[in-house]
């Protein structure tokens, strides 16, 4: 747990670029209520979590879940932002299952790769090997003349 309120506040970094995002070209904002607005966003996800961890609680788990963060959102009286959250979370969860693929597709690439590359210097052992013994043949047949 944090040691002072102010470890709790959100980046101002971050909220500053929320702010410049949310807000139309040309419009300013003071240090003043930047201030309060992170504060207000740390205040809310505070609140949120703590709800959040309340269902995961009654579901008798440590961890909480994006089903217990929207249970949190309704229980909240935010049920406008439970639709575009759960939007947001099919859009995250397509894009992991899109990595992971990725990755594994880009894993089994370099098995074949290596496989591959693997088998080719079994060739050239073969082809050493048959060389060698061709060699061999024909000095046995050299000294059989001699």
């Amino acid at each position: 747990m944090a040691e002072r309120p102010e470890d709790l506040n959100l980046p101002n970094a971050v909220i500053t670029r929320i702010i410049k995002e949310a807000l139309p070209d040309g419009v300013n904002i003071s240090k003043e209520a930047r201030s309060a607005i992170s504060r207000a966003a740390s205040v809310f996800v505070l609140y949120a979590t703590s709800c959040a961890n309340n269902f995961a609680m009654k579901g008798k788990r440590k961890t909480l879940n994006a089903s217990d963060v929207l249970s949190a959102m309704e229980e909240m009286e935010f049920q406008r932002f439970v639709t575009p959250l759960k939007e947001a979370l099919e859009a995250y969860r397509r894009e992991q299952k899109g990595k992971k693929e990725a990755s594994e597709q880009k894993k089994k690439d370099k098995d074949k790769k290596t496989d591959s590359e693997e088998q080719d210097k079994s060739r050239e052992e073969d082809d050493e090997d048959e060389e060698r013994l061709d060699e061999e043949e024909q000095n046995e047949e050299e000294e059989v003349d001699n």
